[in-house]
């Protein structure tokens, strides 16, 4: 009988010993703010004189200023400070072993890292990527993440980034031509610990789009938000939106229509009006969570996803990919980066399944709470309205709310903390995005006037959502 268990994950140390005993995989490794794990257990395994050319960790900030530079931002554990912390490395490698390149295929490995401290004030994350050749004297690739940590010790969480940076080394070497397996692959015994929230691939070596990666961080529960730019290039919040202001967009993009565009403009017109907005500090960004990306199988069209995000970048907008069915888990997620003012746009249909969800699920007495968590006071819902079948239009003041939260409610609109979008426009109501979507994908004409005049070019360049199923 053929066995159909599924095949075993291997821990750290026979990862690390595969690689110490493969003899074509030789590099160096600097580590800074968690002490030197990852290089730790290539020597606690053994054979690690075939592995690792050199070790270092430049934990005083004037010695890694010396080595590295200093980072205008004047922060250590950031996206730039890695790059340059692989440029330095990887160079020195090529200046010193340059030559000798035809017997093995190259790395360097770095992190800069924050861990919890004492006092548990900083919670714990970092940078970590690796830079490699995937044959002898080949071009270099790289494979970049963002972690978080989540032990609530020092020491586990220096464990925790230890394992991790053999998973990333691992992945590199053994899973580049299995994408999803790479991404699975990064949390192998580290289920709870920690979360990866960007990861961007570049190189000869990876043939698929950043954008897969980072849907595939989300759908593996690697993490519940994820993000790249108007480039399609994976981003981390960290980098843009510290204690700046943003507008969130959650939507279906399927297409982006005439009526997206004007949500989008409309509200943030409304939303640098607000009060503690900066306008020179202040972001739009638009969401997919995963159950809009799902069909009624709950499957994923990957193709779709990558149409659909297409679309939005090129209205030149950022990305979130989640998997918060509510809001509160995105509004958790962006605490870490004390976002000054918070606008979650959204359609007033989407508005009524919330409260009734708030509602309806704390009948227990904690209907105060459940809607204390969600409006804070930094934070304000835009609420675009719907054209009915009956010609009327359903906006927040004739909102069909149960009887029972109609007090909550009445409180939460007359503290202006939940909204109408202001100046909309009406004549645009009648556009139904599930129409515009199916006329493209049967081929048929009158969704050219309903969509954006460049992506019309894109949607006929690009053959999107043609000869595709309506859902």
């Amino acid at each position: 009988m053929q066995d159909t268990k599924p095949p075993k994950t291997l821990t750290t140390d026979q990862k690390a010993l595969e690689i110490n005993l493969n003899n074509k995989i030789y590099g160096t490794f600097a580590e800074i703010g968690a002490g030197q794990e990852v290089a730790r257990n290539f020597f606690q395994v053994g054979a690690a004189a075939g592995t690792i050319a050199k070790t270092m960790s430049a934990y005083d900030k004037e010695f890694s200023d010396a080595i590295y530079g200093k980072e205008d931002s004047g922060r250590y554990v950031c996206e730039s400070r890695l790059y340059k912390m692989l440029d330095h490395e990887g160079k020195l490698l090529e200046d010193r072993l340059g030559d000798m390149c035809h017997l093995a295929t190259f790395f360097s490995f770095a992190d800069t890292v924050s861990a919890i401290n004492y006092s548990r004030t900083i919670k714990g994350n970092g940078w970590m990527g690796v830079r490699f050749q995937h044959a002898p004297c080949s071009e270099y690739n790289e494979l970049v993440i963002h972690v978080k940590m989540h032990d609530n010790d020092n020491k586990l969480q220096q464990e925790a980034i230890g394992d991790l940076g053999v998973n990333l080394i691992y992945a590199c070497y053994y899973y580049m031509d299995n994408p999803e397996k790479l991404v699975e692959s990064l949390i192998d015994g580290l289920e709870g610990r920690v979360t990866i929230d960007m990861i961007k691939a570049t190189g000869p070596a990876f043939t698929i789009d950043n954008r897969l990666l980072s849907l595939y961080l989300v759908l593996f529960g690697l993490t519940e938000v994820t993000m790249f730019d108007q480039n399609k290039e994976s981003t981390h919040a960290s980098e843009f939106l510290y204690k700046k202001s943003l507008m969130v967009i959650r939507g279906n993009f399927r297409p982006p229509t005439l009526v997206t565009e004007d949500v989008i403009k409309s509200s943030f017109v409304q939303f640098k009006k607000e009060d503690y907005v900066d306008t020179e500090r202040a972001y739009v960004i638009t969401e997919i969570t995963l159950d809009y990306l799902k069909d009624d199988e709950g499957n994923i069209d990957y193709q779709d996803f990558l149409d659909r995000t297409e679309l939005i970048c090129a209205l030149g907008y950022k990305v979130i990919v989640s998997n918060c069915s509510n809001h509160q888990k995105l509004i958790n997620y962006l605490g870490d980066y004390k976002i000054k003012k918070l606008g979650l746009v959204i359609g007033v249909r989407e508005l009524l399944d919330i409260i009734n969800e708030k509602y309806y699920g704390n009948q227990d007495g904690r209907l105060l709470v459940a809607f204390g968590e969600l409006f804070t006071k930094n934070i304000k819902i835009y609420s675009y309205p719907v054209l009915l079948e009956n010609n009327t239009i359903m906006n927040t003041e004739n909102l069909p709310v149960p009887e029972g939260i109609k007090f909550l409610y009445k409180h939460l609109t007359d503290s202006n903390q939940i909204v109408d979008v202001a100046d909309y426009e009406s004549d645009m109501l009648y556009i139904d995005p599930k129409i515009v979507y199916e006329n493209i994908a049967n081929n048929n004409d009158g969704w050219q006037n309903k969509v954006p005049k460049k992506l019309v070019e894109i949607i006929n360049e690009k053959n999107i959502f043609r000869n595709k199923k309506s859902s």
